[in-house]
């Protein structure tokens, strides 16, 4: 039997953090396995996640949650075969609406093979004081599917923050366990917690659409091209993203003064610089960055926004950024 966590959250909330800091835990008796799930095509997630220890699945352009499931099923039966883990975990696009996951994880065809344990639901308290997201029906069902909620990013709260989050916990009816957590930062040991909510969710219609149909691996370069760039849109959101070879080579001041002023509300990428690798995440003023010693196999980079943006003129700084 392979345990299984899902770990949601809405655009930005630090899923991907924190599903490293629990890979850092993993006993080495363990085999794990990740099934990720992404709005846009290009595959940044995978790329963060990868070498981390466990086995790793990606399923760009958001299709896990397709009414029919079809990709969530081939990606989740391959690595059942193939490395039969102890534990999966599964992490699906911000945009991403849980029901279909979960009723395809409670199925009768996996209930041989899989149990399901807490689902987390990341929860940045910022976003509780604006429409754009409590109004959002993934929003709020991501927060309702959830056995655990993990308030992230808290030492970013303002009181006004808080507040709004202690506000939203008292009116919880489940009365859920709620934690407040830094970079990522949660016990492992929180992955056995059993599932208990049970309670039936909306349906939500699937609309967005998709570069290639039933894609199951992030987007590669064709042999001697250089780059390409792959959009995606739907759920009132559309990204563009762009690979390079691991030939490219990007200035560290010019890139991170791109992914800085982008007018856009999401920005990700993995890229090779003269130091090693670039990695960035901007989720609205958030910025983080990380530097390190060995270059990438190739560059990703993806950004997000609630309408369209000046991609072509976007594409053209970044172009000018190479060495």
């Amino acid at each position: 039997m392979t345990n299984v966590n899902l770990i949601t959250g809405f655009l930005g909330s630090g899923k991907t953090t924190t599903i490293q800091h629990l890979l850092r835990q993993k006993p080495e008796n363990e085999n794990w396995a990740i099934l990720v799930n992404e709005f846009g095509e290009i595959g940044i997630d995978g790329a963060l996640l990868a070498n981390r220890g466990a086995t790793l699945k990606e399923i760009p352009g958001g299709c896990m949650c397709c009414v029919n499931g079809l990709p969530m099923q081939v990606g989740l039966n391959m690595l059942l075969k193939q490395t039969k883990p102890d534990r999966l975990l599964i992490e699906p696009t911000g945009l991403g609406h849980p029901k279909q996951i979960l009723n395809l994880l409670t199925s009768e065809v996996y209930q041989p093979f899989l149990t399901l344990q807490a689902t987390f639901c990341l929860l940045d308290a910022r976003q509780l004081s604006e429409p754009r997201y409590t109004e959002n029906d993934n929003f709020r069902d991501q927060l309702a599917a959830a056995d655990i909620i993990l308030a992230s990013k808290s030492d970013t709260y303002s009181q006004q923050d808080r507040d709004a989050l202690t506000q939203w916990h008292h009116q919880d009816s489940l009365n859920r366990p709620l934690y407040l957590i830094e970079q990522g930062k949660i016990d492992s040991a929180l992955l056995n917690t059993e599932r208990t909510n049970q309670q039936s969710l909306p349906d939500s219609p699937h609309h967005h659409s998709h570069s290639k149909p039933n894609g199951l691996a992030a987007l590669n370069l064709p042999e001697n091209q250089g780059w390409r760039r792959a959009l995606n849109q739907g759920q009132g959101y559309t990204s563009c993203g762009w690979i390079f070879d691991g030939e490219t080579c990007f200035s560290t001041t010019e890139l991170l003064d791109w992914v800085r002023l982008s007018p856009v509300e999401r920005v990700k990428g993995v890229m090779r610089i003269p130091e090693g690798t670039l990695i960035f995440n901007r989720q609205g003023f958030d910025f983080k960055i990380e530097t390190q010693p060995v270059a990438p196999l190739d560059s990703r980079v993806e950004l997000i926004h609630t309408s369209e943006a000046p991609w072509n003129e976007l594409q053209s700084s970044l172009l000018k950024a190479r060495i």
